[in-house]
């Protein structure tokens, strides 16, 4: 029972992380409907500068953890808006330019970062808490799965009453239903598509440092490994539906790690297999709205 336990909230965990990905990849193309390639760039390099803003203070310390978490969403954010204005705003409506773009920008990025801080991965550390456990029903589980799990709860929180109780999140929601017919009563879409790509930037950059948290290290492919299964999350759960997206996390996350314990490291298999079933299925996604 203890065992279940474990598999339980470690794949709530390593959920929590998929859908800090996966949220931003579904906003960005629920609104402008482009798919971001380069989405794991952002994961990664909140990752390595919340790492060296945190090792810089004290990595001991919850100060210098929570102002890695601040300062690597930022860093996201700002890189995202950057991509959105010089790369993916002058190929808007050009598909397969945009894939072509942001597949480079994922490359390059890597290649970046493998310059810059190397290829072999760095092992980190955090406030001793994070390294602690807490007993659940007989399970040690460590502490960084709760965190991750509560931050993703929040920031799904927080995106819900953004777009529900915002203008900018109303002229989002609206854009994402029909683009068209906002752009008829003289609302300039456009002005938000860098808000979108700076929010899922943000919340990349904070799952990058919280991922860093939960493998125990910083590597330049990060982001890249984590972004093939929020890709798989975002299709599974509906392109455009956040809620979709959280719900899909965890049916993703939960079945891989109890696959990864019980049926010897296949859990990625099951992930990839649960996809190819909803393909078939409900190509649409589990939330995502049905083609006409």
């Amino acid at each position: 029972m203890s065992t279940v336990v474990l598999l339980l909230v470690t794949g709530l965990g390593l959920g929590a992380l998929y859908f800090l990905v996966a949220s931003g990849l579904s906003l960005i193309y629920g609104l402008m409907g482009v798919l971001n390639f380069a989405h794991g760039v952002f994961l990664s390099l909140g990752a390595f500068i919340g790492w060296e803003v945190a090792r810089r203070l004290d990595p001991s310390t919850w100060t210098g953890f929570l102002l890695a978490m601040v300062i690597g969403a930022l860093a996201g954010a700002a890189v995202a808006a950057l991509t959105e204005l010089l790369l993916i705003r002058p190929l808007y409506n050009r598909h397969i330019e945009q894939v072509l773009v942001t597949v480079g920008l994922g490359l390059v990025g890597v290649a970046l970062f493998e310059g810059f801080w190397g290829t072999d991965a760095i092992f980190i550390s955090g406030p001793a808490w994070m390294a602690q456990t807490t007993e659940i029903a007989g399970a040690r589980i460590p502490n960084n799965r709760f965190l991750a799990i509560a931050v993703a709860a929040a920031v799904l929180a927080a995106l819900v009453l953004f777009l529900k109780h915002t203008r900018y999140g109303l002229i989002i929601r609206a854009g994402v239903e029909n683009r068209s017919m906002v752009t008829a009563l003289g609302i300039d879409v456009r002005r938000s598509f860098t808000l979108v790509f700076s929010i899922g930037g943000a919340a990349a950059g904070l799952g990058g440092v919280l991922a860093s948290q939960y493998y125990g290290y910083v590597s330049a492919h990060l982001g890249q490994t984590l972004l093939i299964f929020a890709f798989i999350v975002t299709v599974i759960g509906g392109l455009g539906s956040l809620g979709g997206a959280a719900v899909a996390a965890v049916l993703v996350a939960i079945p891989q790690q109890l696959a990864n314990y019980y049926l010897n490291g296949v859990g990625d298999l099951v992930a990839v297999l649960a996809l190819a079933v909803v393909l078939l299925v409900r190509p649409s996604g589990l939330m995502g709205a049905k083609a006409a």
